[in-house]
């Protein structure tokens, strides 16, 4: 009898030390999963607070921040550019072969390169790389906006068809930079229209979105 007895204080002990374990485990993981509900309903909602914020990332902000304070350019016009050259895709390759968020070409990288005077062992290859690409891209958009006097539209388009284009069309009077309009591209180059207005409406968009983001539109 004295041993059934110490058997079942021994049976009951172990009973009082799980339960509440047991009750303070259920508790933890109910905890966790609330705070991650919460969590992600702070996410979404915040997101709908954000008129196409979802549609318009800013992925990748603390490069296009860095490079555009480094290089004065507008972080708007940068975000644009990648939104619509690649939709943030860092492995993107377009059907001509410019690689990367940014879309650079091997012409467009080893221009940039020698204008950056950039000693580093890079190559064409590491247009992949997120930092490097939106350096280098964004480089190259503070140029054209400085040589295109702010003119977001000429920008964009000598960024998708080339300088020496753009500024024949300045030069013969096919286009007014001081009045220019995306209509008076010639038909034969209607893709850069296009792309033009792919990136006015992105870069409108990102303005309005990023307008209360103090940090990235002070840039601009």
């Amino acid at each position: 009898m004295a041993a059934n007895g110490k058997n079942s204080r021994r049976k009951k002990k172990r009973h009082i030390k799980k339960g509440p374990v047991l009750i303070a485990v259920i508790l933890l993981l109910c905890g966790i999963g609330w705070l991650t509900y919460l969590y992600h309903e702070q996410i979404i909602n915040k997101a709908k607070d954000i008129p196409n914020s979802f549609s318009y990332p800013t992925d990748y902000e603390e490069y296009v921040i860095r490079y555009s304070t480094k290089y004065k350019c507008d972080p708007v016009l940068v975000f644009s550019v990648i939104k619509v050259e690649s939709g943030f895709n860092k492995d993107a390759v377009s059907s001509v072969g410019a690689r990367g968020l940014m879309q650079l070409m091997e012409d467009a990288y080893d221009w940039i390169k020698y204008r950056l005077d950039d000693q580093r062992d890079n190559t064409y290859d590491d247009m992949f790389d997120p930092e490097l690409n939106i350096q280098y891209g964004t480089y190259y958009l503070s140029y054209l906006m400085e040589k295109y006097d702010g003119s977001v539209e000429l920008t964009a388009a000598a960024y998708h068809c080339g300088m020496n284009l753009v500024d024949s069309w300045i030069e013969n009077g096919t286009v007014d930079p001081d009045n220019f309009k995306v209509s008076d591209i010639p038909d034969e180059n209607d893709q850069t229209s296009n792309y033009v207005r792919k990136i006015r409406r992105a870069y409108d968009n990102y303005k309005d979105i990023l307008s209360s983001h103090g940090d990235i539109t002070e840039n601009s």
